[in-house]
This record gives C-alpha cells, structure tokens and sequence, in this order.
C-alpha cells in the first residue's frame, strides 16, 4: 500500500489546531506587560514542526526578515517576511530583528495573540472579540472531511458570525 503525504497546507492546518494557545511567558518591564518570546515559541513548535515533519527558516536576506516554512516531504513551502527599517545602531537593530521574527512567524502560521506591548506602545485598546477570521474559516470548513474532529476543536474556540454559522449549517456540520 502506498502512503500519500499530505501537502503542505494540510500540515499546517493540522500543527495550527495542536498548537493551542501561546503562552505570553516574557515581560516587559517598561510597559508593565507580557509578550510571547519568539524562543519560547519555537521551543512549544519544535516537537509538533517534527511530528508534521516541517522545517523552519528565519533568515535574513538582505534587508527582509523572513520567517519560513517548508514541507520536508515536498519541499512545498510558505513564507512570510518584513522589511527592515534603516537603523544604525547593532543593540536597535537585534531588536528590531527579534521583533519581526516574532511578528513573521505569528503571521505565518495564522497565531492569535494581542501583543500588549506593541498595543500599549501605540496606544492601541485590547480588541477581545475572538472572531474568526473568514480565510482560516474557508479553510477550516476545505479540511472537515480530512479532519473533522481538529476542525470541530478549532471552530469551537471561536465567535462565529451569523454568516459562518449559516456555512456549518449548509454543509452539514455541527459543533455540539
């Protein structure tokens, strides 16, 4: 029998239902707030990178910080990267490079996180709607019949619209 491998967004689908919430284990002393450390997440990823068999990248090419995942099985891969902005200064720039590594990985794989530093930094107010947003729910509705009980777990976390819960009614789904 032969075995199939399964594509890249299979796989990363599959690693975004297991990741659970991320832990905001750093502090920030200045704005008296805590933010994920971009090291603490991937020490948490490590194990399921390895089980879905994805390799992450986060290089830097010339002025753009990239973080990247790539699909050991088919070389398949997807990227996400910011660009640097033009500091002078080695100790600002370490900084500004941690910061996007965190920010390229988080958006990468869809991670749904308020960054209270960055918020309280730009005055920003802490939205707690925790709705759904429509990609990751087209996506979860393409995955039901590969994995239904991950998708049921996935969409049970969320606030669902009246349109998204119109959908799940369409196509048959139901989350008690």
């Amino acid at each position: 029998m032969t075995k199939t491998s399964k594509s890249l967004n299979e796989k990363l689908f599959a690693l975004q239902n297991e990741i659970g919430a991320i832990s905001k284990d750093a502090k920030n002393p200045f704005y008296k707030s805590k933010y994920f450390d971009v090291n603490s997440l991937i020490k948490q990823l490590q194990p399921l990178l390895q089980k879905h068999r994805l390799l992450l990248l986060q290089p830097i090419e010339e002025t753009l910080v990239y973080s990247k995942m790539i699909c050991i099985d088919s070389n398949e891969f997807a990227v996400s990267c910011m660009k640097l902005p033009d500091i002078p200064d080695p100790q600002k720039m370490g900084s500004a490079v941690t910061y996007y590594r965190r920010y390229t990985l988080g958006s990468l794989l869809g991670l749904q996180s308020v960054d209270d530093d960055a918020n309280l930094a730009s005055s920003v107010g802490n939205s707690s709607s925790n709705k759904l947003p429509k990609d990751r729910f087209d996506k979860a509705i393409k995955n039901y019949q590969n994995n239904p009980d991950g998708v049921i777990k996935e969409l049970k976390k969320w606030k669902l619209s009246d349109d998204q819960l119109k959908m799940l009614k369409l196509n048959k789904i139901d989350l008690k």
